[in-house]
């Protein structure tokens, strides 16, 4: 039986959306526990865990001129929404007895740490999980492109994107039923076909600095843990 893991220390990315469980917003307490408990499986193994997770079930910043607010303020206002849904998971992290940090691109030392990389590799280095919060700290920039950048940072050996889908398709699954699963493909191809699997400055980041995205249904019990161990779940993004 396999007991070595592929990869040393991973950059988790999961959409505020992906909280919501079955409920149509705000946070689905089993959803959460079910998601714990996979990062705490990985954990047990030895792997290192970065946590970049988006405020999409609260409040999304580009939605904002659409109820009469500027971007930058609702940019900011989504960045708040990323620490709601940080402090429920680094909460339900420690309930199943993980130890954690939470670091904020924004200050707000009462409750959460600011980010410093520094000392963000040596909590990953002595074992807590790192959960990154309030994005970039910068308007303009999604929280994809915040996990890109904190994956790049942290040295993290791959990005792992959870979502509710099985991997990148060519067109919407969920509204296709005929469309097709890529096993893997490559930056300037997500870029060209314009597959939307994160943003243009996401993908740019990880492709100068050559970092495989994994994109793979987080919803499926032992999925993360079948990546860790090298399975190839979901769609693999890399250089060829």
């Amino acid at each position: 039986m396999q007991t070595q893991t592929k990869y040393k220390r991973i950059l988790l990315k999961l959409s505020g959306e992906s909280l919501m469980g079955k409920l149509s917003t705000g946070i689905d307490p089993e959803i959460l526990d079910f998601f714990s408990n996979e990062i705490k499986e990985i954990h047990e193994l030895g792997v290192q865990v970065g946590i970049v997770i988006g405020g999409g079930n609260i409040y999304r910043g580009l939605n904002a001129n659409k109820q009469g607010i500027e971007r930058v303020t609702g940019d900011h206002m989504g960045m708040l929404a990323t620490m709601i849904n940080a402090l429920a998971l680094q909460n339900s992290l420690e309930n199943h007895g993980l130890h954690t940090r939470l670091l904020s691109a924004i200050k707000m030392e009462q409750i959460a740490e600011p980010y410093i990389r520094r000392r963000a590799v040596r909590h990953l280095e002595k074992g807590r999980v790192v959960i990154f919060g309030a994005g970039t700290g910068n308007p303009y920039f999604s929280t994809d492109t915040a996990a890109s950048l904190r994956a790049v940072e942290i040295e993290a050996d791959i990005i792992l994107k959870g979502t509710r889908v099985d991997g990148v398709y060519d067109s919407d699954p969920e509204k296709n039923p005929e469309a097709n699963m890529f096993g893997e493909i490559n930056y300037i191809e997500v870029l060209q076909k314009n597959l939307r699997v994160m943003d243009l400055t996401a993908i740019s980041l990880c492709k100068e600095n050559k970092l495989e995205i994994r994109v793979f249904n987080m919803n499926i019990p032992g999925n993360l843990k079948k990546i860790v161990f090298g399975h190839s779940i979901g769609t693999s993004i890399k250089q060829n």
